[in-house]
């Protein structure tokens, strides 16, 4: 295989990487820094120089679509000058004469991935996957060949990029940089000032300054989950005995379920729990809001848990009820766009516990607007990710209390049927 010089010059705070010892990468870097460029290369010195047969080496994107976009031309121009390298366009992914493949993915249908095995791969943006990509799919692809991770990024609130960030800095097994644009000096001071005054502050500082504490951009909530941590309203927040807890649940079919616990003291909201899981049935979270010793008054369903399913012929509320969930509420049929208006007018009465409340918060804070990459604007629907189920079982609170909206009266289901 004869090889040319490639045209890569990395840059001098990027070798570290590229000479690294460590399995596991992760990269916090600012917009421009040009990472994509230094984990493509990286993966394509492991498919060259990887003494194994049949290496894989992998690039994925949030979406598939990105991959091509943001991928494959560099995929291409950092190989034009390997000898008898084979493009397959339709599979995104480039043969070497030595037997190695190199091929981009996307995160949006993690499935494709399984059965698959890899010696190196890149997550670009890992902040964006769905929360089971790493964990179910893409680290158990590198088991048996005990192959190698790098996760690149810029930070778009405390997600599961964040976690694996902070874990990542007390393991030896990780090598950690993180780039902010102040500190690179690959855009000048000029410039920097510009993007600031264009961004407005809590951009700039995600974007160029990886902030991990910066307002997330098209998020629903970011003004009045900020005022409630200025105010103090993110604390400790203890459980009443002597008031009702109410519970608002988003039922995930396939999917995570979120339960959030709110007591009602006067005109103060005060969310004291939040529960969240996936991968279990109706029965393990009633034995978990059983568990919590809590007065539950009322329980605030989405409407679809009147179908009934086609296996057991009973609804999910016959279900419930039979587990011991009982005064149930059924949240009004509104718009999300309403949901989201009535949270937001909600959230300045509402006190969070910062412990237990810690990953709905979280989910508050990030929940935002889908962003079309391809026509690069806003679409008027949120982004589902794993901040939605959070953010719809608050919806359904707001929604679902009837003192505190001017909906229609919902409909009450008790042990009887319809009160």
């Amino acid at each position: 295989m004869m090889i040319k010089t490639i045209q890569y010059r990395p840059r001098k705070l990027i070798r570290p990487y590229h000479n690294r010892k460590e399995r596991y990468a992760i990269i916090v870097a600012h917009r421009r820094f040009g990472k994509t460029v230094a984990a493509i290369n990286d993966l394509i010195k492991d498919a060259l120089t990887i003494n194994r047969p049949q290496v894989r080496v992998a690039y994925i994107a949030p979406y598939y679509r990105q991959a091509k976009a943001i991928a494959w031309d560099y995929l291409l121009e950092y190989t034009k000058d390997i000898e008898g390298v084979e493009y397959n366009v339709a599979e995104l992914r480039a043969d070497f004469p030595n037997g190695a493949r190199f091929r981009l993915f996307g995160a949006d249908n993690p499935d494709s991935l399984r059965g698959l095995y890899f010696d190196h791969v890149v997550l670009d943006e890992p902040a964006d996957f769905p929360q089971r990509a790493w964990p179910t799919v893409i680290r158990p692809s590198l088991a048996d060949r005990k192959g190698r991770a790098t996760f690149i990024g810029t930070p778009k609130g405390k997600n599961q990029f964040y976690d694996t960030f902070i874990s990542a800095q007390k393991d030896d097994n990780w090598y950690c940089s993180m780039l902010r644009a102040s500190e690179t000096d690959i855009l000048d001071a000029e410039e920097l000032a510009e993007a600031k005054k264009a961004m407005g502050d809590d951009r700039y500082e995600q974007e160029f300054e990886c902030s991990f504490e910066a307002s997330i951009v098209g998020a629903y909530y970011a003004k009045e989950m900020k005022t409630a941590k200025q105010d103090g309203r993110i604390t400790t927040v203890p459980y009443d005995p002597s008031i009702g807890v109410v519970s608002a649940w988003d039922l995930g079919i396939g999917d995570s379920t979120a339960i959030w616990m709110a007591q009602y003291a006067g005109q103060e909201i005060r969310l004291i729990d939040y529960y969240e899981n996936s991968g279990v049935g109706l029965d393990h979270y009633a034995k978990e809001l059983s568990k919590t010793g809590y007065h539950f008054t009322d329980h605030i369903l989405p409407h679809d848990v009147q179908v009934k399913e086609l296996g057991t012929g009973k609804s999910r509320i016959e279900t419930l009820s039979n587990l011991g969930i009982q005064n149930v509420t059924i949240a009004p049929r509104l718009s999300v766009d309403d949901g989201i208006q009535a949270v937001r007018s909600m959230l300045n009465k509402c006190w969070f516990d910062e412990n237990k409340c810690e990953r709905g918060v979280e989910a508050l804070t990030q929940y935002r607007r889908e962003f079309d990459e391809k026509l690069k604007h806003w679409r008027g629907r949120p982004l589902h990710d794993w901040t939605s189920h959070g953010s719809d079982a608050m919806r359904y609170l707001a929604i679902g209390k009837r003192d505190t909206y001017e909906w229609d009266q919902p409909i009450r289901r008790n042990l009887q049927g319809i009160a």
